[in-house]
């Protein structure tokens, strides 16, 4: 496995507030798991690059403030927008212990299969192997050339020496495929990719529906209202406009029948 050396800073305080400073000088802040206790430094961003930036494995001499130590990276993260590395997080490994490491996967020889017209699918492109640092190699290399069309290399076909492959023997890794085959798959993916997007659209399309319908809904109940309270105005002011005259007309025969009913002047 190949091995660069990083020079950092043990960080003598942590929290947000100095996280975010050392990022706008350009540092990463890090941390390193597995020793007697977390040791918790920085190093700049510019170090890191041919650490991260490369499909290789490596392991890392770390040197911090003089106190050196082994170790692989275990995690890192970065910005969701620039893609700037924010922390990562190494684990320190010891010469007599095994760790567990991915190994990238390097396919060699020239397949039978692929001379015969087939096509090379792979499904696996990294593996996690066990074992001591010493002999990770950078790459699990798989042997292609006696693979016809049809057959497929699984978990179970590989060995390493001195190293546990962390994976079921019956899943695949790489295998040849018929042009056919292949063409199919391909057709297959654009198809399922096809009806997932309708799927999509048809769903945002009933939801949209439900809101226009709603909508309309909500405006005609909210129109048929105003008419109502619309028409009660009006008929309430022509109520209103109404009683004056009907009192006049009351009081108008009151005063005929009192007239009739008083008495008769005599001859």
């Amino acid at each position: 496995m190949r091995v660069l050396e990083i020079k950092g800073t043990i960080r003598k305080e942590t929290g947000k507030n100095n996280t975010r400073k050392l990022r706008k000088e350009g540092n990463v802040p890090c941390v390193l798991y597995g020793g007697e206790s977390n040791v918790h430094f920085t190093a700049p961003e510019n170090n890191f690059k041919d650490l991260v930036y490369t499909h290789h494995v490596h392991s890392v001499n770390l040197d911090l403030d003089g106190n050196k130590y082994n170790a692989i990276i275990r995690e890192i993260q970065f910005h969701p927008v620039t893609d700037q590395i924010q922390h990562i997080d190494f684990i320190q490994v010891f010469d007599d212990v095994p760790t567990t490491v991915e190994i990238p996967i390097e396919l060699t020889g020239s397949s039978i299969g692929l001379k015969n017209g087939g096509k090379l699918r792979q499904r696996k492109r990294s593996l996690k192997v066990k074992g001591l640092i010493k002999n990770m190699p950078d790459t699990l290399e798989i042997d292609m050339t006696d693979i016809d069309i049809g057959q497929y290399i699984k978990i179970s076909d590989l060995s390493y020496d001195n190293l546990e492959i962390l994976a079921p023997g019956r899943v695949m890794v790489a295998g040849i495929v018929s042009s056919r085959v292949a063409a199919r798959s391909f057709i297959e993916a654009e198809e399922e990719a096809a009806a997932a997007a309708a799927a999509k659209a048809e769903a945002e399309g009933v939801i949209e529906g439900k809101e226009e319908k709603e909508a309309k809904e909500g405006k005609e109940e909210k129109e048929g209202k105003e008419e109502k309270e619309g028409k009660e105005g009006k008929e309430g002011k022509e109520q209103k406009a109404a009683e004056p005259a009907h009192h006049g007309e009351k009081g108008h025969g009151g005063d005929a029948r009192h007239s009739e009913g008083g008495p008769k002047k005599e001859h």
